[in-house]
C-alpha cells in the first residue's frame, strides 16, 4: 500500500505529527504503531503510582489544551485518557494502523521511496517519520541465573496487574523514576521488599496538589487562561534549566534535597545508604513526597551490594548473602542510547541506522540524518531536556518537518537530507556547549552511550532548542528531483548553533 508520509509509532510524537500533517494540508499518511491502542509510554508504563513528574498544562500540545487536568502532575490514566482524546477530537483515527509493528524500513533510491515491512503488511512511502520515542523499550540487565528463578519476573513498563503482590517476597531492581513512584504503592501490601540501589538518586518534594473545579471552569472560560499558565509554567521550568547548565547554582536544590532526606529517614545508616555523592542533575533528578518514608518501614531493606547471580527461591549478592524473593520487578528503564528501533531503519545502500550510529548516535538538528533521505527522527540524539517538557522539542521538531515537507513541496524536490558537513558542525558545536554543564562532572547515566558522549539530552534551556530549529535552512541538505539521484555537492553554510 502506498502512503505519502509513514509515521511510526503513536504516542506524543507520532500522534503530534500525525495531527500537524492534517492541519496543514498533508493528509496523505499513515501511523504505525505496534499496541492494541495509542499512548506509547503512557499506555505501557500502567505500574501503580505512574505519573508525570512535569506540571500538566507544560506536559501537552500548545495546540490542544486541556482545561479538566485534575492535578498539577497528571497521572498515567488521565494522560492516556488525554492522548485518546486528541485522536478523536481531530479526527485522525482512520489512519491509524495498529497492531502494525514495523520490523523493517529500507530506502530505495531508485524509487526515492521508503519501503516498510510490517506484521500488517507491505507499505511504501515517500517520507517516513520515526516517533518510536526514547523511553519504548524496556532494558532489563542480562543478569546469571535469571532463567532459573522459580518466581515471577516482569519489567516495571510490562506491570503484570494479574500478579498479586499481597504478601509477596519482591525484590526491585533499580531505583530510578520508574521505581520511586511505585515503590510506595506496593510497600504497604508486600510481605518485604527488598530493594536493590546502585547509585542513590537526588529526590526533591513534588509540589502537586488538586485543581480545582473553580479554576477547571476559568480555564474553559476565560479566554487566554489556560495560555497564561502555561506560559507561567513554561518561564518557570526554564529558570530550572539553569542549574543544569551552571552547575554551581544546584547547591541551593542540593541542601534541599538533602534537608528533606533528613527530616524522612533519621536512621543514620540507611540515610547514609540513600545520599547521593555526585552533583544534582548529572542523572536525572526525581521527585517524591513518599519515597524516602517507604524506605523507612519494617518490611523494606535497601541493598547496595551487587547482585551477582538469582537463584531459584531469590537473589545472591557479591557479598555472599542470600535474599529471599518470589518476585522480581525490574525499574532498570529503557534502551535509550541504543534503541532497537535503529536496527530496523536502513538508508542509502542498505546502511543501518544503528551502523551509521555506531558507536555515537548524530543528527542534525537532532531531526534529519546524513545518509537517510527523507527519514525525519522525533526525539532523536540531543532532544531531551531534564528540567521540562519534551513534548515542547517535539512540536519545535515538527515546525522543522512541516517546513522541510513544505520547501519539498514547493520545488518539486522527491528527497532530502542534511549534508555531512552541516551534521557535523552541528555535532561539534552540541559536544562544545556540553562542556561545563553538570552532565559532564564524572557520574555515569543512561543520558551517556558507550562513548562516554552525553547523546541524549539538549545542553541548553528548551528556548535556545525552539529557536533554532525555527527556520528551514536548504543550504544544509542535499536533494533530489523527481527522476533523479541525489546532489552529491555538498555546500558548506554557516550555521551558528
Amino acid at each position: 500500500m502506498e502512503t505519502d508520509v509513514a509515521i511510526i509509532g503513536a504516542g506524543f510524537g507520532g500522534l503530534g505529527a500525525a495531527i500537524r500533517l492534517q492541519r496543514a494540508g498533508f493528509t496523505d499518511f499513515l501511523v504505525f504503531d505496534r499496541g492494541d491502542d495509542v499512548g506509547g509510554t503512557w499506555r505501557d508504563n500502567s505500574y501503580p503510582g505512574c505519573a508525570c513528574d512535569v506540571p500538566s498544562h507544560l506536559y501537552s500540545f500548545s495546540f490542544a489544551p486541556n482545561p479538566n487536568w485534575s492535578n498539577t502532575f497528571s497521572g498515567q490514566p488521565e494522560i492516556w485518557d488525554y492522548l485518546r482524546g486528541c485522536v478523536d477530537r481531530f479526527g485522525i483515527r482512520p489512519r491509524l494502523r495498529l497492531r502494525h509493528e514495523v520490523h523493517e524500513a529500507r530506502w530505495d533510491d531508485q524509487r526515492q521511496r521508503w519501503l516498510l515491512r510490517t506484521s500488517g503488511g507491505e507499505h511504501t512511502a515517500r517520507v517516513l517519520i520515526c516517533a518510536a520515542g526514547p523511553l519504548s523499550d524496556p532494558a532489563i540487565p542480562d543478569l546469571p541465573g535469571i532463567d532459573e528463578f522459580a518466581g515471577t519476573v516482569f519489567h516495571s513498563a510490562r506491570w503484570r496487574h494479574d500478579h498479586d503482590l499481597t504478601g509477596r517476597r519482591v525484590a526491585v531492581i533499580g531505583t530510578g523514576a520508574s521505581a520511586v513512584q511505585f515503590v510506595p504503592q506496593i510497600q504497604p501490601t508486600v510481605e518485604k521488599l527488598t530493594l536493590f540501589q546502585r547509585t542513590p538518586a537526588w529526590i526533591m518534594p513534588r509540589l502537586s496538589r488538586r485543581i480545582s473545579a473553580v479554576e477547571q471552569a476559568a480555564f474553559r472560560t476565560v479566554p487566554g487562561a489556560q495560555r497564561l499558565a502555561r506560559a507561567r509554567l513554561y518561564l518557570l521550568r526554564e529558570s530550572l534549566g539553569l542549574g543544569f547548565l551552571y552547575p554551581a547554582l544546584n547547591r541551593f536544590a542540593s541542601r534541599l534535597s538533602l534537608r528533606t532526606l533528613r527530616r524522612q529517614v533519621p536512621d543514620q545508616h540507611l540515610r547514609d545508604k540513600l545520599t547521593p555523592r555526585y552533583t544534582m542533575g548529572c542523572k536525572r533528578v526525581l521527585i517524591s513526597n513518599d519515597y524516602w518514608p517507604s524506605l523507612t518501614r519494617p518490611n523494606v531493606d535497601v541493598v547496595t551490594a551487587g547482585i551477582a547471580r538469582l537463584v531459584p527461591d531469590g537473589l545472591v549478592t557479591d557479598d555472599g548473602v542470600h535474599h529471599a524473593a518470589d518476585t522480581v520487578i525490574f525499574g532498570t528503564g529503557f534502551h535509550v542510547t541504543d534503541s532497537p528501533v535503529v536496527r530496523r531503519i536502513h538508508g542509502r545502500a542498505g546502511r543501518s541506522l544503528s551502523e551509521a550510529w555506531t558507536p555515537s548516535m548524530h543528527a542534525y538538528r537532532g531531526t534529519t540524518i546524513a545518509g537517510f533521505p527523507n527519514l525525519f527522527f522525533l526525539l532523536g540524539p540531543n532532544t531531551g531536556l531534564g528540567h521540562t517538557s519534551v513534548v515542547l522539542m517535539i512540536e519545535a521538531q515538527l515546525r522543522l518537518v512541516l517546513a522541510a515537507l513544505r520547501h519539498m513541496r514547493a520545488t518539486g524536490i522527491q528527497a532530502i537530507e542534511p549534508t555531512a558537513q552541516a551534521q557535523q558542525r552541528w555535532t561539534e558545536r552540541i559536544d562544545q556547549k556540553m562542556a561545563g554543564t553538570v552532565w559532564q562532572t564524572g557520574c555515569s547515566s543512561w543520558y551517556l552511550d558507550a562513548t562516554g558522549r552525553n547523546t541524549t539530552v539538549w545542553p541548553g534551556l528548551a528556548t535556545s532548542f525552539r529557536m533554532r530549529l525555527r527556520r528551514f535552512r536548504p543550504a544544509d541538505y542535499r536533494t533530489a528531483s523527481a527522476g533523479s539521484t541525489p546532489n552529491d555537492s555538498e555546500r558548506e553554510h554557516a550555521d551558528a548553533l
